[in-house]
């Protein structure tokens, strides 16, 4: 049975709305109205609570046909967001968010509906939000890549490329002889990129518990949620974990060793080679800081910085 057509007119959070100024940014937000309207006609929804929002995506809550909850989550189509469905599917719903359909022009996707109020990030002890998302990591990393996914290859081929350039930006020569280093280190694992479906974006606030009506024997009991996905070696995913709970690492008297004590539990959990995994991890540093760079950083951020040279032992 179908809803009524007549429903309330969809709102665009105003953070959502100024979170860029291109001009096809506003064109697109400025449309999101109409584009929620289509697919809450075309999938028969209904509007099921006040919307929410990421940095590049609208959530909406709501009811499917048969009063099952639901969310629709509309985003840009890029090269970072094209790939989420092939991404989902590939999960399937015993570890990641399920997805119930998708119209992939339009980066409209219908996801069931998780326990927003339930992350990673609201688990107390940190040591143990750690290790459930390690043991999911190693979940999603046991898939193989479908084709048709960017290649972590060709993105650190590209990060290697702008070295050069963008290390000019930084007045420290210290830190221009950090990101060589990091650059060296990644180079080294070029010829095995690797070919696991990684998840790009892992942090806490993107793991969900499931609704305890949708929980069922052999899934996991925390599901990712907004992959990023990319084809590669999953020691390239450790990063955002390692910098989640910033304050837990600097309330020690020993923040390096704080840092190499995730690293290593991470590394077990998973099953990652340590030597493979710094590397990467080391290339992601990189990553982040020619983003910063490009964004007109002349210093790299400390908490890059400290995260590099606790696994170089420097």
């Amino acid at each position: 049975m179908a809803f009524s057509r007549s429903q309330p007119q969809v709102e665009v959070p105003a953070a959502l709305a100024t979170s860029q100024k291109s001009d096809a940014w506003q064109a697109w937000t400025a449309a999101l109205p109409s584009l929620a309207e289509e697919f809450l006609d075309r999938w028969s929804l209904r509007l099921d609570g006040p919307a929410a929002h990421g940095s590049v995506a609208l959530v909406l809550p709501v009811l499917q046909a048969d009063r099952s909850p639901a969310v629709l989550k509309l985003q840009t189509v890029d090269e970072e967001t094209q790939g989420e469905p092939l991404a989902l599917r590939a999960w399937g719903a015993r570890h990641a968010v399920g997805l119930l359909n998708t119209a992939p022009d339009s980066g409209a996707m219908l996801l069931e509906r998780l326990d927003a109020a339930r992350s990673l990030a609201t688990v107390p002890d940190g040591t143990a939000a750690l290790r459930h998302l390690s043991e999911l990591l190693k979940r999603l990393a046991a898939v193989r890549a479908p084709t048709g996914l960017r290649l972590l290859a060709d993105i650190a081929r590209d990060i290697l490329d702008r070295v050069p350039t963008y290390s000019r930006s930084l007045t420290d020569p210290s830190e221009r002889r950090l990101l060589a280093t990091c650059a060296d280190a990644m180079r080294e694992l070029l010829d095995e990129p690797g070919d696991r479906l990684l998840h790009w974006d892992l942090h806490y606030d993107n793991v969900l518990a499931p609704l305890p009506s949708l929980q069922f024997p052999g899934r996991a009991p925390w599901l990712a949620i907004d992959p990023k996905p990319l084809a590669g070696d999953p020691g390239f995913e450790l990063l955002p974990a390692l910098r989640n709970r910033w304050d837990d690492m600097t309330g020690t008297a020993d923040v390096p060793r704080a840092i190499r004590h995730r690293f290593h539990l991470m590394t077990e959990v998973v099953g990652l080679d340590r030597d493979r995994a710094t590397g990467w991890t080391l290339g992601r540093v990189l990553q982040n800081c020619l983003w910063d760079i490009e964004d007109g950083a002349v210093t790299l951020e400390p908490e890059q910085k400290a995260i590099a040279h606790a696994l170089l032992g420097s």
